[in-house]
C-alpha cells in the first residue's frame, strides 16, 4: 500500500495539471482496499477516487484524499468471460480479447484509462459502450469495508453515466470488473469514418485485429498524445436532442451530422457544434481547442485548471447562443 501526504498528482492526470492532494492512498488488493476503508476518517474527506486520470480536470490542489487502485490482473474465467483488476489498463483488456478471439470490444480500442473507470464512466466510442460488455462489478464499500458485487442492471448504465457517478459516488472502491465477450464476430462499421478508413486500406470485411488497428489509426490521427499535449480526450458529451429540435436545426444547417437514437431522439456531435462556433484551433490563455478535433481541449503548456474551466465555459456559452443546445462536460472536474 502507498500512503503519502502532500502528493503531486502531475503523473496522475493526462491534462498535465500540476496539482497536489493532501493525502494519496493506493491499494493493491481487496484486503488492502478493506484496510483503506477502515482508515478513512472525516479528516480525510473529501475523497476523490481516481483511475488513470485520463478523464479528469484538476482546477487546483485537492484538499482531501485521493484513492487509487493498484489491483492489476486479467484472467479469462471461461469461454467468454474476462475478469480484470480495477487498476489494469483498459486497452490491454481490448488487446487480449482481440488476440484471443473474444469479440465486442474492438471499437473501444485505445481509449485511455483503467478498468475501474470503464465501470464508472461507461466509456464508449464508435457505436460501442462498456455497458454492452460489463457483467458485474466488484467493490468494497468505504463505510463498512463490506465486499459487494453489482450486476450490470444494478449499475444503471446510460450514456457516459452510472450509479457510481451519482447515487454511489465516493461510496465504493472498485476492485474488479467482469466482462462478457462474444465468440461470434459481428463488427460495427457504420459509426464515424470507420468504413472510409477501411476502404483506404482496401479492406471490405475486416478481421477483429484489422478493425482494432484501423480504429487506433483513426484515433491517433485526430487525438493528441497526452505525453506531448496535455488533454483528457473528449471533453464534452455529445448532446441528445428531440427529433423535432434536430429537424428545426437541420433546416437551418444543411448537412448537420447526427446519429438517430430512436424515433424521438437524435444525437449531435459536440465537436461539430464547437467547430461551427469557430473554436477549432483557437486558444484562451494557455488552454486551447485542438486543431484536428474540436471535441478535445488541450494544455498548450503550463495551463492552470482554471484556464481550462474558463475556456470550456466560454465554449458552452457560444454553443448555447448559436444552437440553443447545452453541451455538458464528459470530463470530471475537481
Amino acid at each position: 500500500m502507498i500512503d503519502q501526504e502532500n502528493y503531486s498528482l502531475l503523473r496522475h492526470n493526462t491534462f498535465g495539471i500540476d496539482a497536489k492532494c493532501k493525502r494519496f492512498i493506493e491499494y493493491s488488493s481487496v484486503e488492502e482496499a478493506q484496510q483503506v476503508a477502515g482508515m478513512i476518517t472525516d479528516a480525510d474527506r473529501p475523497l476523490l477516487i481516481l483511475g488513470g486520470g485520463s478523464n479528469l480536470l484538476l482546477t487546483g490542489d485537492y484538499n482531501g484524499t485521493v484513492l487509487h487502485s493498484g489491483i492489476r490482473f486479467l484472467e479469462q474465467t471461461d469461454e467468454c468471460h474476462v475478469r480484470c483488476g480495477s487498476g489494469f489498463i483498459w486497452d490491454d483488456v481490448v488487446d487480449y480479447c482481440v488476440a484471443n478471439n473474444l469479440y465486442g470490444a474492438e471499437n473501444l480500442s485505445i481509449i485511455p484509462g483503467e478498468v475501474g473507470a470503464s465501470a464508472v464512466q461507461n466509456i464508449g466510442a464508435y457505436g460501442a459502450e462498456a455497458k454492452d460488455l460489463i457483467e458485474c462489478v466488484e467493490a468494497v464499500e468505504i463505510e463498512t469495508g463490506q465486499i459487494c458485487r453489482f450486476t450490470n442492471t444494478e449499475c444503471a448504465y446510460s450514456y457516459r453515466q452510472s450509479k457510481f457517478k451519482h447515487a454511489w459516488k465516493n461510496r465504493f472502491l472498485i476492485t474488479a470488473v467482469t466482462y462478457k465477450l462474444s465468440k461470434t464476430y459481428n463488427p460495427k462499421l457504420d459509426y464515424g469514418n470507420i468504413r472510409v478508413a477501411l476502404a483506404a486500406k482496401g479492406i471490405d470485411n475486416p478481421t477483429a485485429m484489422q478493425l482494432r488497428e484501423t480504429i487506433i489509426d483513426i484515433r491517433n490521427a485526430k487525438l493528441p498524445d497526452p505525453k506531448v499535449l496535455g488533454n483528457a480526450g473528449s471533453f464534452f458529451m455529445n448532446p441528445v436532442v428531440s427529433t423535432h429540435k434536430y429537424n428545426q436545426l437541420a433546416q437551418q444547417y444543411v448537412g448537420m451530422p447526427h446519429y438517430t437514437i430512436d424515433s424521438e431522439y437524435e444525437k449531435i456531435p459536440a465537436g461539430w457544434l464547437i467547430e461551427q462556433c469557430g473554436w477549432k484551433g483557437k486558444a484562451l490563455g494557455k488552454a486551447a481547442v485542438h486543431n484536428k478535433q474540436a471535441l478535445v481541449l488541450v494544455n498548450c503548456g503550463g495551463a492552470t485548471g482554471s484556464e481550462v474551466v474558463q475556456l470550456y465555459k466560454t465554449i458552452q456559452h457560444d454553443v448555447k447562443q448559436k444552437f440553443d443546445i447545452e453541451i455538458k462536460p464528459e470530463v470530471n472536474i475537481c
